[in-house]
């Protein structure tokens, strides 16, 4: 039988889920960064800033840890969506550097206690509010894996760059004319369907 060590898996897989998203930012201009790639405005750099208020957040605040700085971002009088992009004024340093210090932050929280420590999550209702170290890693994850997979898609969107991380794209070998070949083919299918359906 294999040993576990649930806090170290967990801990591997928040850390993954990082360096997913800041490897998104990698070889792209400061435009590209911060362009907002869909209508409700997504870009990689505020995918960032939005993942450093949810670890702050949930590893912060849910366990009375609190955080030696407050970005205005992530104060109650914050504009709407504040989180989710950077101001003239952040450069992407500044972002990611303020993602690090807050990684840094969450990980001596999680080091500090254990899976099965209370916290308390004031902005969900109830009961439901009350929680675990566990339960929070688990949703923290969930989370930083959904945006990731934006970072994905936007990234692909920017420059056509794609994968799982650095030296493992995760995806079948194929050269530019495949791709196009596959896609049309999709493309073909979904006219089907779509005329078969209607």
């Amino acid at each position: 039988m294999t040993d576990t060590h649930p806090k170290a898996d967990l801990q591997r897989y928040l850390q993954a889920s990082r360096d997913a998203l800041l490897w998104k930012l990698d070889g792209l201009s400061e435009y590209d960064v911060r362009r907002p790639l869909t209508s409700t405005g997504t870009n990689l750099l505020g995918l960032v800033k939005h993942a450093a208020g949810v670890e702050l957040g949930y590893f912060g605040e849910t366990f009375q840890r609190p955080f030696d700085e407050t970005p205005s971002a992530f104060t109650d009088d914050a504009e709407p969506n504040a989180d989710m992009w950077a101001a003239p004024e952040e450069s992407r340093e500044d972002v990611v550097a303020l993602y690090q210090r807050v990684a840094k932050h969450a990980d001596r929280t999680i080091a500090a206690l254990p899976l099965d420590a209370v916290g308390k999550v004031p902005w969900w209702p109830g009961e439901r509010g009350t929680v675990t170290l566990h339960q929070i890693l688990v949703h923290v994850i969930a989370d930083l894996q959904r945006h990731a997979g934006h970072a994905d898609i936007v990234r692909e969107l920017i420059d056509g760059a794609v994968g799982l991380r650095a030296g493992n794209d995760n995806m079948p070998e194929g050269d530019r004319s495949w791709w196009t070949a596959y896609r049309e083919r999709l493309e073909q299918v979904a006219r089907e369907a779509g005329a078969t359906a209607g």
